[in-house]
C-alpha cells in the first residue's frame, strides 16, 4: 500500500502533502459546482475508505456534474451508465464477443471498468441489473464466463436516485443499500448559490467542458494511496469503538424502526469517522468525528415503521435522537 510513498515531507506520496491536495479538491470542484462542499467531502471519505456512495437529490442539482468534476480534479477515469428498465447486466459488466477472424471469443469490458462509475438513476433498472454491480462493489472484480477480472484501483460507484419520482422505479433492496458506504443528500441550493449558478451560466460556463471551466488535477492516485495508509494508522480508542457500537445497537432497539444498523454498518461508521478525523488533521478519532459521519453512514441502513413514517418521522430524525441520548465518552 505504501509502495509509492516517501519519507520526505512535501513530496508526492507524503501524507501531509496528500491531505493538502485532497483539501484543495473543494476549491477546484467549486469552479464547476456551487455550494456542495459536504457532498465533495463525502465522496473523498468514500475514496479513502474504498467505499461507494448513493447520491439522492431531485433532478438538476448537479449530481452528475459533481462526479465528473471530482474525477477531473483527481485525474481519474470516469464513465456514466444511464440505468433504464431495459438495461442488461452485460451492459454494465461487459460480455464475450465472437471474433470471426480468430474464431475465438474475446472479452469486451463494460463501463464498470473505470475509477469513478456514475450509476445514474440506479433505481430505474430491474433488480437483476442492479445486482450486477454487487460483485463489482464488494469484490472489486467482475466474473464473466467463470473468469474473474479485477477492476482498476481506485474504484468508486456513485449511484444517483430521485427521491420524489417513484413511478417505474425498482427500490434498492436492503442488502444492496447496505453495500453503499454513504448516502449523501444533495439539497437545492440557497438563494445566493442559485444566483451564482445563473451568473456563471450567463458568463458562458459550459458544464460539458470542465477544462474550460478551469478545473485542473490537484491530486491523484498516489495521494489517495498515501492518504489511505495514513488513515489506517489513525488511532481509535476502545471508548470510541464502544461508542460506535452503542449508537448502532440503539437503532436496533428504536421503536420507530423495523430494521436497525447491522454490524457491517457499525464497521462502516468506524471507518468513515477515522477518515474524517485524518482529513481534519488529527491522528486519533474523537466523538465529534463519529457524530459528523453518523447521518450519511447510517441513514440508508435503517428502515422506518410504516406508522412512524405516517407521523412524519424520518431516518435522520431517529438518528439525531439516538445521538442525543447515547452517552458520549469523555
Amino acid at each position: 500500500m505504501m509502495a509509492s510513498t516517501t519519507d520526505n515531507a512535501g513530496y508526492p506520496g507524503d501524507p501531509d502533502t496528500a491531505r493538502a491536495s485532497l483539501e484543495a479538491l473543494r476549491a477546484e470542484i467549486a469552479k464547476a459546482v456551487v455550494g456542495q462542499d459536504p457532498a465533495v467531502t463525502g465522496l473523498v471519505v468514500a475514496l479513502l475508505c474504498r467505499g461507494h456512495v448513493l447520491l439522492e437529490g431531485v433532478p438538476g442539482v448537479a449530481k452528475t456534474l459533481l462526479v465528473r468534476a471530482l474525477a477531473s480534479a483527481l485525474e481519474l477515469d470516469t464513465k456514466r451508465i444511464q440505468f433504464t428498465p431495459d438495461l442488461m447486466p452485460s451492459d454494465v459488466t461487459g460480455s464475450l464477443v465472437y471474433d470471426t477472424r480468430s474464431a475465438e471469443f474475446s472479452f469486451q469490458p463494460g463501463p464498470v471498468f473505470t475509477n469513478l462509475l456514475l450509476a445514474d438513476e440506479i433505481n430505474r433498472t430491474p433488480p437483476k441489473t442492479q445486482s450486477s454491480l454487487l460483485e463489482a462493489m464488494e469484490e472489486r472484480q467482475v466474473t464473466v464466463d467463470g473468469t474473474p477480472r479485477p477492476l482498476p484501483d481506485p474504484f468508486l460507484v456513485a449511484a444517483t436516485q430521485n427521491p420524489v419520482e417513484y413511478e417505474g422505479t425498482y427500490p434498492l433492496p436492503e442488502a444492496q443499500l447496505d453495500r453503499f458506504l454513504l448516502k449523501l443528500t444533495i439539497p437545492l441550493p440557497s438563494r445566493q448559490d442559485e444566483i451564482d449558478v445563473l451568473t456563471r451560466h450567463a458568463e458562458g460556463f459550459n458544464p460539458r467542458d470542465l477544462h474550460a471551466a478551469g478545473i485542473r488535477p490537484v491530486a491523484g492516485p498516489a495521494d489517495l494511496e498515501a492518504a489511505r495508509a495514513a488513515v489506517a494508522k489513525t488511532t481509535i480508542s476502545p471508548e470510541i469503538t464502544a461508542y460506535v457500537v452503542d449508537i448502532c445497537r440503539a437503532t436496533r432497539e428504536s421503536p420507530s424502526l423495523t430494521l436497525g444498523v447491522s454490524p457491517r454498518g457499525a464497521t462502516a461508521l468506524l471507518a468513515t469517522s477515522r477518515a474524517w478525523a485524518w482529513l481534519t488533521g488529527r491522528d486519533y478519532v474523537i466523538p465529534d468525528d463519529v457524530k459528523a459521519l453518523a447521518l450519511p453512514t447510517l441513514r440508508h441502513r435503517v428502515q422506518l415503521r410504516p406508522e412512524a413514517e405516517m407521523e412524519g418521522v424520518t431516518a435522520d430524525s431517529v438518528i439525531h435522537a439516538i445521538l442525543a441520548h447515547v452517552p458520549v465518552p469523555r
